[in-house]
């Protein structure tokens, strides 16, 4: 049951952060960043594993664009950042 108030409160939190100006969000969306996998495995252990791939792809589409700016950093490139 834990799991359920933890994910509900990320989802609400990450909600609350899209709401904030840009230059606000980077600090409060990283950590919901790094949160939310841990999260898409508890979920996978606890309730299976479809519902873990359900969940990631909601990730993957909320965050598509700061994981596009990691994954271009991680390749070396230099992308810009929005202001």
């Amino acid at each position: 049951m834990a799991l359920v108030w933890l994910c509900l409160l990320w989802v609400f939190l990450s909600a609350g952060v899209a709401t904030l100006p840009l230059r606000v969000q980077y600090v409060p969306g990283a950590i919901l960043l790094v949160a939310a996998p841990v999260l898409i495995v508890m979920i996978g252990l606890q309730v299976g594993w479809l519902y873990a791939l359900l969940a990631l792809a909601a990730f993957v589409s909320m965050f598509r664009n700061p994981l596009r700016f990691l994954l271009a950093k991680l390749r070396g490139q230099n992308p810009e950042v929005p202001r």
